[in-house]
């Protein structure tokens, strides 16, 4: 099945370049009769993403950047409207200045290409994200995108609602915003409980070192030890560690959720708090295997084995499920950027 539909996929590649060595015998009005009649050719391939049919059209004839593909839209206010970064970077190849100058109001409504990516994004490319929070941050990060591509004249514009593109963002996006929050704090509140755990948990076992004290000194009798290093740095390690992700997630709980809070702020709150958590839980366990290391050494050498492995099932079924979430909000804050940058030649 894959096999045919890029068969599919190919030969409909092939027939466009067909149909426009064709077209180049035509007249200019003829060409556009085409494309326009009997409706637009390229509204399909600009709302589905389809580049190389894009692609393909704008090499033959540079002069459809201009062309209406839907109702006083031109290619590139449909792809900013639809979400489609890949036909962006494809105008965007051709000249920043052109770009820009696309961006233009719509003479009907007075909305420029901002005002159009402040709109909620649709269901298929807001859901190709998971949870309210990363949601927001992609609109975020989709709208500050096309913000660098207007010119600075048409950033502060007002459609003929009397509303700027932020304006139109913050109404479009309120809902998903509460939501986020929401999503946040069930979140912060879940992962804090897992961290005052094993803080109180660590803390004490400090008070508590395994084979106890000398009585005169209060020295800890296996202090000479291997294991006992390892349990007193992964221990000290795992406290800290515990308490850097308890006062980020508490960060988290108490932060206003203004509407840039979704952009930087609180996803790198929340990358730090499990990052630290991670740490902490791994910290934990090094520090339970070196203490059983410690009390049963002198009898059953590879007992703690067993009880470890059984011991790190639970803590390793939370890693399992919070670990995608920590990889997915890495890779959508630190990654690279949703455009292209600007072509060097320009």
């Amino acid at each position: 099945m894959v096999r045919d539909a890029k068969l599919k996929y190919e030969c409909a590649v092939e027939l466009v370049n067909h149909v426009c060595m064709k077209l180049h015998s035509m007249r200019y009005h003829q060409i556009m009769y085409f494309f326009q009649n009997p409706e637009p050719i390229l509204g399909n391939p600009v709302t589905g993403g389809i580049e190389e049919i894009v692609s393909t059209l704008l090499q033959h004839f540079p002069y459809l950047i201009d062309y209406d593909v839907l109702p006083e839209r031109n290619i590139l206010k449909v792809a900013i409207e639809c979400r489609q970064e890949k036909i962006v970077n494809i105008v965007k190849e051709i000249s920043p200045i052109t770009t820009k100058n696309l961006c233009s109001p719509l003479p009907d409504s007075g909305n420029s290409a901002l005002h159009l990516g402040g709109k909620l994004a649709p269901p298929f490319k807001l859901f190709s994200v998971s949870g309210a929070a990363l949601q927001m941050q992609r609109e975020l990060q989709w709208f500050k995108e096309v913000e660098k591509i207007t010119l600075p004249a048409d950033r502060d514009r007002k459609n003929f609602d009397n509303e700027t593109a932020k304006d139109v963002f913050r109404k479009e996006h309120k809902e998903l915003a509460e939501q986020g929050e929401k999503w946040m704090k069930d979140t912060a509140n879940s992962c804090m409980l897992v961290s005052t755990l094993i803080a109180t948990v660590l803390f004490a076992a400090v008070f508590t070192v395994p084979g106890g004290n000398n009585n005169d000194k209060g020295i800890p009798i296996f202090l000479r030890m291997n294991a006992f290093t390892i349990f007193i740095i992964s221990d000290a390690l795992g406290l800290f560690s515990s308490l850097t992700s308890l006062l980020m997630f508490l960060a988290i709980l108490t932060a206003r959720y203004g509407v840039e809070d979704f952009l930087e702020s609180l996803p790198k709150k929340l990358i730090i708090g499990l990052g630290s958590l991670f740490v902490a839980i791994a910290a934990m366990i090094i520090a339970f295997v070196a203490t059983l290391t410690i009390v049963l050494s002198e009898r059953w050498h590879l007992v703690f084995v067993p009880i470890t492995l059984v011991a790190s099932f639970p803590v390793a079924i939370f890693v399992m499920l919070q670990l995608p979430l920590f990889v997915q909000m890495v890779q959508t804050t630190y990654g690279a950027s949703i455009f292209c940058p600007w072509p060097s030649r320009v």
